[in-house]
């Protein structure tokens, strides 16, 4: 199993491209089956979640071919026939995302059967959203032996839908039926996340009518057929902000580029009131800090967009164990999403949690030690502590990483950091 060695103590100097969206890209590659015709992606990103979904979509009948034009990568999905309504366990539990091929599919073709996603390791992360809202739109659901059996033989119907909180994927997905379904959908108390509006402009582009995407009420009338398309996937926000956090936690000077700061304005105002220089560009923005600066401690609370993002809160909680005094950490969208608390202490934080709130106390240096990856943003939290700990550290499991995160190793290089993947078994006596 690989494993990424970093040694620490190296400032970042350098650009640093950025990629589009992870969480954007899949969903786009679910409403390929909603058309018999090409959807053509470009700026998508190689990852092993778009891999993972790549496979399922080829089991229900979709062709796929990519290819790079210069810097852009470009990926074709054409399903010109639905050969199968079926997602099966062994698919579906790689990538929670993959779900989301449930409505489409009902949307298209009547009917489908796809295995319920199972655990997740950052907490529950329950479908009944998703589910409710296929009812709504005149799907008969019903649950056997962990599958979802959904159909809707007369087409699915628009309905009202109120969220009884803000949910992205149960937002997703029912944007998803909806552009198929005979007359009006209103999905209220919807979710606002950029990757929703990159949705919804994907889908108008195939002929789809959604407003409101970028509001908490979204107004989608249906359409009897969609067509093909070409449309370019956002920036990877998350991605963005890793790699800011990363430049303020080792020092000097990373130019971000490919990207949108207004994506990333609640992190901005955090690492701004930390002390870090935070310059918007055209393209992108510029992350500055004086290695012999130590930054102010902040409190964090995430929130859904526009607020702080929880898919930022492990890389944030590494760049404030280093901070000067105390930072209070509050986690109001996933349970169980403090697991890379443990594996910063090893490093030498000083982290105390309880419940949905961690409280870190900076000290003056971390100190390099084995890790264990435990989901993807945690894994990335520990390459930014790396960065600045004294020694090689190592951490296993990465295999979480290189499902959101392409050539992470590379970029980070390109700008100076001593960072190299290895191969083989793990084991503890690789740090130093």
């Amino acid at each position: 199993m690989d494993r990424i060695a970093i040694t620490g103590g190296q400032t970042l100097v350098g650009d640093i491209p950025i990629s589009g969206a992870k969480n954007s890209a899949i969903k786009l590659m679910a409403a390929s089956l909603l058309t018999d015709q090409p959807l053509r992606l470009t700026n998508m990103p190689r990852l092993a979640d778009t891999r993972f979904m790549a496979q399922l979509l080829r089991r229900l009948g979709v062709t796929i071919t990519e290819w790079d034009e210069g810097d852009d990568q470009i990926t074709v999905l054409h399903a010109a026939e639905i050969t199968s309504a079926f997602a099966s366990y062994d698919l579906v539990r790689q990538m929670r995302a993959s779900f989301n091929v449930l409505g489409p599919l009902v949307a298209r073709t009547g009917h489908a059967k796809v295995s319920l996603p199972g655990g997740c390791s950052i907490g529950a992360r329950p479908v009944d959203l998703h589910l409710k809202a296929l009812e709504a739109l005149g799907a008969h659901i019903d649950l056997h032996e962990g599958y979802v059996y959904a159909q809707a033989a007369r087409g699915l119907k628009g309905a009202e839908i109120e969220f009884p909180f803000v949910s992205v994927g149960a937002t997703e997905h029912a944007m998803l039926a909806a552009v198929l379904a005979k007359g009006v959908t209103i999905l209220k108390n919807a979710a606002c996340e950029p990757e929703i509006g990159d949705l919804a402009a994907c889908l108008n582009a195939m002929g789809a009518r959604v407003e409101g995407a970028d509001t908490s009420t979204i107004t989608i009338t249906g359409v009897a057929k969609l067509k093909g398309a070409t449309h370019a996937v956002i920036p990877d926000r998350i991605e963005t902000g890793t790699y800011a956090v990363a430049a303020a936690m080792a020092g000097g000077e990373v130019r971000l580029t490919r990207t949108q700061a207004g994506f990333n304005q609640a992190l901005i105002d955090k690492l701004v009131e930390a002390g870090v220089s935070v310059t918007p560009t055209a393209d992108g923005l510029i992350i500055r800090r004086d290695a012999g600066v130590r930054l102010k401690a902040v409190n964090i609370e995430t929130a859904p967009y526009p607020g702080f993002a929880t898919d930022l809160q492990a890389q944030f909680m590494a760049l404030m164990t280093t901070a000067q005094g105390e930072s209070v950490f509050k986690e109001t969208i996933f349970e169980n999403r403090f697991m890379h608390a443990p594996e910063l202490a090893r490093l030498g934080a000083d982290i105390a949690v309880s419940g949905g709130e961690a409280r870190v106390r900076g000290v003056d240096k971390l100190r390099a030690a084995p890790v264990m990856a435990t989901d993807l943003r945690a894994s990335v939290s520990l390459v930014i502590a790396g960065l600045a700990a004294e020694g090689r550290t190592v951490v296993n499991r990465v295999y979480h990483l290189d499902r959101g995160f392409e050539r992470l190793e590379a970029k980070l290089s390109a700008c100076g950091a001593q960072i190299e993947r290895l191969k083989g078994a793990e084991g503890e006596d690789e740090a130093a």
